[in-house]
């Protein structure tokens, strides 16, 4: 047979008989009571009003995001993000934040998550071992001006994005699947939350939120060599970007009108038969509705990597207790699960450098933005003598508390007084939680040096009181600049 005859042979031939046969089975009739109850959960979220409290802790997330995405813009992830832009960025008129730029909704909900993880400012969710706000933030506010949505609606799609990004994550593992895995879950759980988060500010219905969650599955993507990356480009775009871009990407080809596989959680070749067979289903909607994941997940007071912040809590307790000069410090020694040691153990970006940054926070009795971003610094004189002195002790004992990551530190002086300070509640964290006063401090110190101090209060002001915005696109120009 020639293969024009075999072609056209296949063109008349029933489908059915060309193709698996479990394929025959039609796509609606699979539906899982999880698939059910989350699609009815995300097809509601954008009429339900949130309560008081995750109403606030909705409000300073997207702030805090804000501010890492402003102070971003001036890192090594901000500038290759505007470059993009500048040489191939598409048209359109979403925001491309801290300048003059903008994009179409894709493009603008990625360069955005970019800047939005361009450090270890924005905030993370430990449960799911994830940064939420990087990617969540930026595809629900692209999405939300192409559709000029109202702040209310914004609060109500950021919220659903916290949840079921988060819960994505849980079922299949949370940090266990982090670790043992080569996959990112950092990008992976920002996909599904910027997928949900877009998705509620298109007002799906839970049809389409069905369709939507296929869509997204077929892209999520991500592998942990982020690791190896020595710039925080590739990382920003994994944890941030990626995931805004294509979580937008779902929603808008949904929105356009395109259908798919009914429920892509379930059934024959599902999303978790393809990425964690041993995936725990009641995790996708324990407690949906009463527990948001928004009010779990931490506002880092530190600009540093996670397995940081516990640390520099508890030399700044220690300090406060028993004062001491820095020229008495004998000895440092940090505690952590091994684990979470290797993240930051004597890293190349200051920021993620447990060495540097204790060595920073011993002698400037604080730990700055700018010192967390100094690379030159991590060669001062002073702080490779402080530096020789601190000692990162991988401790098995603190594997039974994760996913909290205990911090142990002592300081030992020249007279042999040590002093210990345990932190299992690292200020930020849901247990021991900044005050809207500390978020707001935070945030005025990274953007005012980039908005200037009157546009910061004035966005600062606006993102406190986003549920009486009626269109979205009121912030956009307190988040722009005219360079």
């Amino acid at each position: 047979m020639k293969r024009r005859d075999f072609i056209g042979g296949i063109g008349l031939a029933p489908l059915s008989l060309l193709l698996p046969a479990h394929f025959a089975q039609a796509q609606n009739d699979i539906l899982s009571p999880e698939m059910l109850a989350l699609s009815n959960y995300m097809g509601d979220a954008a009429n339900q009003a949130l309560p008081p409290d995750v109403l606030e802790q909705a409000k300073l997330h997207v702030l805090d995001t804000f501010a890492a995405i402003i102070s971003g813009s001036e890192l090594l992830p901000g500038q290759a993000a505007f470059k993009y832009i500048r040489l191939h960025g598409s048209k359109g008129t979403e925001t491309v934040m801290a300048s003059a730029y903008t994009a179409g909704v894709a493009d603008a909900a990625m360069v955005n998550g970019v800047m939005g993880h361009a450090d270890e400012t924005d905030d993370s969710h430990g449960r799911s071992r994830s940064h939420p706000g990087c990617a969540v933030i930026p595809a629900s506010f692209a999405m939300g001006e192409e559709l000029n949505i109202s702040g209310a609606h914004f609060l109500r799609s950021v919220t659903l994005g916290y949840d079921i990004g988060t819960r994505l994550l849980m079922a299949i593992g949370g940090p266990k699947f982090s670790y043992e895995s080569h996959k990112s879950s950092h990008s992976i759980a920002g996909l599904f939350g910027a997928a949900a988060a877009a998705g509620c500010a298109a007002s799906l219905n839970a049809q389409q939120m069905r369709w939507l969650l296929d869509y997204t599955a077929q892209q999520s993507s991500g592998i942990a060599s982020w690791g190896r990356d020595t710039d925080h480009i590739e990382k920003a775009f994994v944890f941030g970007g990626m995931p805004a871009k294509n979580g937008v990407m779902s929603a808008l080809l949904v929105h356009s009108g395109w259908n798919g596989v009914n429920d892509v959680l379930s059934g024959p070749d599902n999303y978790f038969l393809a990425t964690a067979p041993d995936v725990n289903r009641a995790q996708l909607v324990e407690k949906l509705g009463e527990r948001y994941e928004i009010t779990q997940t931490d506002i880092k007071k530190w600009s540093v990597g996670s397995p940081i912040q516990g640390p520099l809590d508890a030399i700044e307790i220690i300090r406060r207790k028993n004062p001491f000069d820095i020229n008495q410090v004998a000895a440092v020694r940090v505690r952590l699960e091994p684990a979470v040691s290797m993240v930051v153990n004597n890293r190349d970006m200051p920021d993620i450098c447990l060495q540097y940054m204790v060595s920073v926070m011993l002698l400037d009795k604080t730990a700055s933005f700018k010192a967390a971003h100094d690379i030159a610094r991590m060669q001062n004189p002073d702080v490779l003598r402080i530096r020789s002195k601190v000692q990162l002790i991988p401790d098995t004992n603190l594997s039974q508390f994760l996913p909290v990551r205990v911090a142990i530190v002592e300081i030992e002086l020249n007279d042999g007084s040590i002093y210990t300070e345990r932190v299992d509640a690292v200020r930020g964290t849901p247990r021991n939680p900044m005050t809207r006063d500390e978020v707001v401090a935070k945030c005025q110190d990274l953007m005012a040096p980039i908005l200037g101090k009157q546009q910061s209060n004035a966005l600062i002001e606006t993102s406190l009181s986003l549920e009486q915005v009626k269109n979205i696109r009121t912030v956009s120009a307190l988040l722009r600049t005219k360079r």
